[in-house]
């Protein structure tokens, strides 16, 4: 599925940097600028700093003067918009668009385009698109910065298109043996004997209980040392 991010006349260096950034994260790296306020905005320190090492998107992005320019190839046209427009394509939330596309058949190249920092987007601009994509914030505070954004499409888009695995790195412990649990316990009766905390004559279902308790927490051999070290320290404790 070929995605193409379009900013329209973006006046923050650090903006295109960190537009380049949170394409990257999502595994996105086709971006045209539409007459930036900076002609040299790929180079610029602060575009570089912010884009934290997604120096591929800036690469391989483009400059382009106009709109058309930006557009040619795209097969399906999305705007963003806080403010849902009277006239125009339907306004939808992202996560149900994509949804609905990626059921449908997702379309072979899609446009997300984004306004001006200081404008949004033009009228004009959004009647050319098929949605106007709002993101669904606080009504009373529905402020996002350009790079924040777009991180949600991308990340709203590249979910519906199956999203990436994550990687638990942290190894599974695993579970002791029947025999190593078995004379854990054994150990824990002795030693419950020993400090009077367990009657012999009259065991009721102490031992059932923490045999269940105990073959629910599946503990690790390293967990049944400390176990019977503690079992051990409770009777050293009483003899002493």
């Amino acid at each position: 599925m070929r995605t193409r991010f379009i900013l329209i006349q973006t006046s923050h260096a650090g903006n295109v940097g960190a537009a380049a950034r949170a394409m990257r994260t999502m595994g996105f790296d086709d971006l045209v600028l539409v007459a930036p306020r900076w002609a040299n905005v790929l180079r610029r320190e602060e575009t570089i700093q912010r884009a934290s090492g997604a120096l591929d998107v800036l690469a391989k992005a483009r400059i382009v003067e106009t709109l058309d320019e930006a557009l040619d190839g795209l097969t399906h046209l999305c705007a963003t918009a806080m403010v849902p427009r009277d006239f125009g394509p339907p306004t939808r939330a992202p996560r149900p668009h994509f949804e609905s596309l990626v059921a449908a058949g997702a379309p072979q190249h899609v446009g997300l385009l984004f306004g001006s920092e200081r404008f949004g987007m033009r009228n004009e601009d959004v009647y050319r698109c098929h949605v106007a994509l709002s993101i669904p914030t606080d009504p009373a505070f529905g402020s996002l910065n350009l790079g924040a954004a777009i991180q949600l499409i991308a990340y709203e888009w590249r979910q519906a298109l199956g999203g990436f695995e994550v990687k638990d790195a942290t190894p599974q412990p695993q579970a002791a043996d029947a025999a190593a649990l078995a004379g854990m316990l054994d150990h824990w009766e002795r030693s419950l004997v020993e400090i009077g905390f367990l009657d012999p004559a009259a065991p009721k279902k102490l031992m059932p209980r923490l045999t269940q308790l105990f073959n629910r927490a599946q503990p690790t051999p390293e967990e049944i040392h400390i176990l019977r070290g503690i079992a051990k320290a409770m009777a050293d404790t009483r003899r002493r």
